[in-house]
Parts: C-alpha cells; structure tokens; sequence
C-alpha cells in the first residue's frame, strides 16, 4: 500500500494563460500519454482562458465555483459535478469562493456517459 498526498501544499502555481491563485498537482502519469492531478483554485483564483490541448475532464471534488466556454456563459459548478472538454475546446474556470478539482487529460478520454 502506499499513501499519496495531493493537497495544495505540493502544488505548483499555474504559471501561464494569466492565471491567478491557481495550483496544480499531478498525481501520475501513464505510458499513454495520460495526466491525473488535482487543480486547487483559491478565492477569487482563475485559470485563464486556453485550449484544451487534449480532451480533459474537471471534476469539482470540494467546494464551488464556474467554467465558461467559448459561447462566453458561465455556467455555476460545485462539488459532485464535472465538465468534459473537447480537444481544442477553449475555455476558462475559476472561483470566488475555492474549489479542488481532478483533472484527467488524454487523447484516450471519451465523452463521459450522462
């Protein structure tokens, strides 16, 4: 057995797309190019608008905050929830209040079953 931490302690800050209070922590990494990790956005933290280089799925796992897309809505998402991002798909996440997230990227991910 062996015990993994994940918290935003180990982070790193998301340096790039103008992000702001935002931290990541990527848990493992497979032999087909597959990143898991977590995404800390702190209170009033944004991950600035990019394209998703491959599809991505952000599940929010503790607290609240919004995602938009290129349509420019911003839809609300809390814990228990999730978005599924396109390769290419260009969008934006954030949070007035803080949230956790695990993220998993692939060219392997599908659409998610709803």
């Amino acid at each position: 057995m062996e015990f993994l931490k994940f918290g935003k302690e180990i982070a790193q800050e998301i340096g790039n797309y103008n992000s702001v209070s935002a931290f990541y922590s990527k848990l493992m990494k497979t032999k087909t190019p597959t990143n898991i990790g977590f995404i800390n956005i702190e209170q009033g933290g944004v991950v600035g608008y990019h394209k998703a280089p491959v599809p991505q799925l952000f599940l929010v796992v503790e607290g609240e905050g919004w995602v938009e897309g290129e349509d420019k809505k911003r839809i609300t998402i809390k814990r228990g929830q999730g978005v599924y991002w396109h390769k290419g798909e260009g969008h934006i996440s954030g949070s007035e209040t803080g949230l956790t997230a695990l993220v998993l990227q692939s060219e392997e991910l599908e659409i998610p079953l709803k």
